[in-house]
């Protein structure tokens, strides 16, 4: 057994809803993963999912049974009683299979940081013994009493710092979070602007910074805990909107405890062979903690055109709204016809459905960042945002005024679709950084200059990425540019490489 990282998340995670003691280790011979993006129901990993015991090598057995028998031991689970636990009972410990072969997952819940990084370190020395953890007694007779002595000593003797997460007794804000692959940034512009423009005041986390009333007070990518708990602790505000990304939910956990209302704009390669994950499903599964921390009184928003998406409806406790550029499509006949909320795009106005009745918001036309109804996805977009603002209580006429009056500039929203016009020579930026994301992108250049064989101006792509992203990706996007641009030109930006070489 080899230690891969003892990490501690610091607030909900794929794992568990709570802050976790994350411990990875390698049980035999490494081998590299290779499989399909997108396997089929029975190959695919389910990270979140504790396996059967009797599914697990027997090293790994040890060394969650190590974790208990240090809790029961050290009292380092006093913290359960501490939280109101009615009788006094273990600490759960599960075991998690990871996608990478042979990398196995023991994670446990902790309030102590010291005093669990210690339980972790000592369960992991005490695993490569070969003592039965229930039996084990502290000893000076025996080399593994002996070693297990000084894990109790050195979890009794270490200080007891506590997560640093937004718990629910100190959010005194409503906050919706935003994930997905592509479109969560401008969903989050676009459900800022539309509260701003109806008069509140509120923070927002981007991957280009904090926002209060969108003035960028702090710059940098803050789509993890950081950029929350910045905004989450800011005084006066009436609302939090909080991006959040992959990265800081793997890394760290979500910063808070729960939001009020959560959006999942969609799935798509982008992001794997990273971190552990490799294919669509495990990302879906990360990006959703975001919903499943909603409160039951809350909403979820999600893509019910993404079939990855729509299935996290199963695994919420909150109401769901769908929303759709597809309004009768087989997932939104069914939720509306049950009752349920979806915001579609019909006719091409976007309508609100609430069961049986249709209220209409505007035209999708009129919303700026739409070019008039070419750039479909972001109709996408803002049919979240609409659903997002009136989860969080916005009226009809405010989405609709917000809508109308959010437009896609560099100032406003840097890199997403911004249009700059030099006599009959138009420039699209975008940080179209995925398969996906290019693809619409294009989508919206061909609107404008026409398909390839109808085109009046040529159509010139200028396309880079970022060296982090598996081969597969890569050839992707170059051969979307390909088969689409009239000339196409690869940029290298050296501060991408990410561990490749320029050659």
């Amino acid at each position: 057994m080899r230690l891969v990282e003892v990490r501690l998340l610091d607030g909900p995670n794929v794992y568990r809803l709570e802050p976790t003691v994350k411990i990875e280790v390698i049980v035999g011979r490494p081998r590299t993963w290779y499989g399909e993006r997108l396997p089929e129901r029975h190959a695919i990993v389910r990270l979140g999912q504790p396996v059967p015991r009797r599914e697990a090598p027997a090293i790994v057995l040890d060394l969650a049974g190590w974790v208990t028998r240090l809790h029961q031991l050290s009292g380092a689970d006093d913290w359960l009683q501490k939280a109101g636990a009615a009788r006094r009972r273990n600490v759960p410990v599960n075991i998690h299979r990871s996608s990478d072969p042979g990398h196995w997952i023991v994670a446990f819940p902790w309030r102590e940081q010291q005093r669990a990084q210690a339980v972790a370190e000592g369960a992991l020395k005490l695993a490569a013994r070969t003592a039965e953890p229930s039996r084990a007694r502290p000893t000076p007779r025996t080399g593994t009493g002996r070693l297990l002595t000084r894990a109790i000593d050195s979890v009794r003797a270490a200080e007891t710092s506590p997560p640093v997460w937004i718990t629910d007794e100190h959010r005194r804000v409503p906050a919706v979070s935003i994930s997905g692959t592509n479109g969560k940034s401008t969903t989050t512009r676009m459900l800022t602007h539309i509260f701003v423009a109806a008069g509140r005041r509120v923070g927002t986390t981007t991957s280009d910074g904090v926002l209060i009333d969108e003035k960028l007070i702090e710059e940098g990518d803050l789509t993890g805990p950081q950029g929350a708990r910045s905004v989450l602790e800011h005084a006066g505000l009436d609302v939090a909107v909080l991006e959040t990304a992959r990265g800081g939910i793997v890394l760290r956990g979500v910063g808070y405890q729960s939001n009020d209302a959560s959006i999942l704009t969609n799935v798509s390669s982008d992001h794997l062979d990273l971190m552990g994950l490799h294919t669509l499903p495990e990302l879906a599964e990360v990006k959703s903690v975001v919903c499943r921390i909603t409160k039951p009184h809350g909403a979820v928003v999600l893509n019910a055109d993404d079939r990855l998406v729509a299935s996290v409806s199963r695994r919420v406790a909150a109401p769901v709204s769908f929303f759709s550029l597809r309004p009768r499509s087989r997932e939104v006949m069914r939720h509306v016809g049950r009752g349920g909320r979806a915001m579609v795009l019909d006719d091409g106005w976007l309508v609100e459905l609430d069961g049986a009745h249709r209220t209409r918001i505007l035209r999708a036309d009129e919303a700026p960042a739409t070019l008039l109804g070419m750039a479909r996805h972001n109709i996408g977009n803002a049919l979240a945002a609409a659903a997002g603002a009136r989860a969080l209580g916005a009226t009809i006429e405010e989405v609709a005024a917000g809508l109308r009056s959010y437009l896609p500039s560099a100032e406003l929203a840097p890199g997403r679709l911004n249009l700059y016009r030099r006599e009959e020579l138009v420039v699209i930026v975008d940080f179209a950084h995925n398969e996906a994301g290019l693809s619409v992108v294009l989508d919206v250049a061909e609107g404008m200059s026409g398909s390839r064989r109808r085109r009046r101006k040529p159509l010139t792509v200028v396309v880079g990425t970022a060296g982090d992203r598996p081969d597969d990706t890569l050839r992707g996007i170059g051969r979307i540019a390909a088969q689409r641009a009239d000339r196409l030109f690869v940029k290298e930006t050296l501060r991408y490489l990410r561990g490749r070489t320029r050659e």
